[in-house]
């Protein structure tokens, strides 16, 4: 199958082809016709399938084909999601794929001015895409008007259910226009996201490309025990002795992220530390100096990872396992994306062998085991709890903390209708 056969429109193929890309992903082969016929769809794919392009391109063209709009440019199509990092990068797609189309959009986040962008707004735009505390911030304010959107997508809903944004979509979701359609992208189908699917969609299609909390083929997973005391000198033994160039690092929280950062540049590793205490600018930076080669090693923490774009991102290495199973999924899935082949290993201490078990339940399998010479663990050491985690009767494993008070569901958000549509996927992003 081709982007030619999907029935987008000639523009919109002109800029899928300057990109490269010749064939439709399996999420945009699916998506693509779906949305075009005007349905709402509850999506599952997971990072690095395409899902972006798979709901952008689609959406450039649905606002096209309406044709031009009357007096002021009013907002058309609203596009939600978790991270400062994913809205940049979706409103970089929609730049792209646009980019021969006369429509206008605006990103809206925290951690930068406030101002600028109400001016933005105000100068007219067809498309927003926000992340719903700061879009929230302009409702309250009366600086944007949701009343006239007629398409909207929650990208990524599993982690901004996570993030505790539950009340803040629903209060948005009563600012918008009863009729309109609906795209749902979520990489895990938990019961609050199945309860939030049959508040918002209207008779949706649904799509999965990929089996459900899996992860991907084409990364290699290897567990490595060593003591927690050994963590940091085994993560630059490995990077050292295996030449490893580009590695992205995952740590529990923003203070181990940091210190780690810290510690691997006093060893000699260029390193950087991404995480939500961090300003955009700062993170910003962190990521172009990542992905130019001036650090070796991004220190990371989840949340401010799930909207991360790396193309060929060839390591992963989980410093310390998540306390969420579902999050060991997401973590890996930044590398073998696109067809590409990734490896993931996993720094497992003995504090960690509920949360192991926990993955491997979700994963329906044992992940290998690889013991490193001279950094074999010492069988003397006893477990410990872990800070902030779930410790029952000894046992390890985490509830999700947030400072926004988890994926709680509240209020009576309005239900979306639609007029008609359906969707296809492909993986351009």
């Amino acid at each position: 199958m081709s982007f030619d056969s999907l029935g987008l429109a000639p523009e919109l193929l002109r800029a899928v082809a300057r990109q490269g890309y010749e064939r439709p992903t399996p999420i945009q082969s699916q998506a693509i016709p779906v949305v075009l016929e005007g349905r709402d769809i509850l999506a599952g794919a997971q990072t690095g399938t395409g899902k972006t392009a798979g709901f952008t391109l689609p959406l450039l063209h649905r606002l096209m084909a309406a044709g031009p709009q009357g007096g002021r440019r009013r907002i058309r199509a609203l596009i939600l999601v978790p991270t400062r990092e994913l809205a940049a990068q979706v409103a970089e797609s929609v730049r792209t794929y646009g980019g021969d189309l006369p429509l206008r959009s605006a990103v809206i986040f925290g951690g930068v001015g406030f101002q600028p962008q109400v001016q933005a707004v105000r100068r007219g735009v067809d498309i927003v895409i926000a992340t719903p505390g700061r879009l929230l911030d302009h409702v309250g304010q009366g600086t944007i008007d949701l009343s006239t959107v007629e398409i909207l997508v929650l990208d990524e809903a599993d982690r901004m259910l996570d993030m505790g944004f539950i009340h803040d979509i629903r209060r948005l979701l009563a600012e918008l226009p009863d009729r309109r359609q609906n795209l749902l992208f979520s990489a895990t189908f938990a019961g609050a996201i199945k309860e939030l699917a049959a508040d918002l969609l209207d008779s949706p299609v649904h799509i999965e490309v990929a089996r459900r909390n899996t992860a991907a083929e084409s990364v290699s997973q290897t567990v490595v025990p060593v003591d927690r005391e050994r963590k940091r000198e085994l993560l630059a033994y490995l990077i050292g002795s295996r030449r490893w160039r580009q590695v992205l690092v995952f740590t529990r929280t923003k203070h181990g992220a940091n210190r780690l950062a810290e510690q691997l540049g006093k060893d000699g590793i260029p390193s950087t530390a991404i995480h939500g205490n961090k300003s955009q600018a700062q993170r910003t930076r962190a990521l172009a100096d990542f992905k130019r080669g001036k650090v070796k090693v991004l220190v990371a923490t989840d949340i401010a990872a799930r909207g991360l774009d790396i193309d060929q991102l060839p390591h992963v290495v989980n410093y310390e396992l998540p306390q969420v199973p579902e999050d060991y999924v997401h973590r890996i899935g930044r590398t073998g994306r696109a067809g590409n082949e990734g490896e993931a290993i996993s720094l497992v201490c003995i504090d960690e062998r509920r949360l192991l078990g926990d993955i491997e339940r979700l994963l329906k399998r044992k992940i290998p085991q690889e013991v490193v010479p001279d950094f074999e663990p010492d069988p003397a050491i006893r477990a410990e709890p872990i800070p902030n985690g779930r410790r029952n009767g000894g046992r390890g494993g985490g509830s999700r903390g947030n400072s926004r008070g988890g994926p709680s569901r509240g209020g009576n958000g309005s239900r979306g209708r639609n007029g008609n549509g359906r969707s296809r996927v492909r993986a351009a992003r």
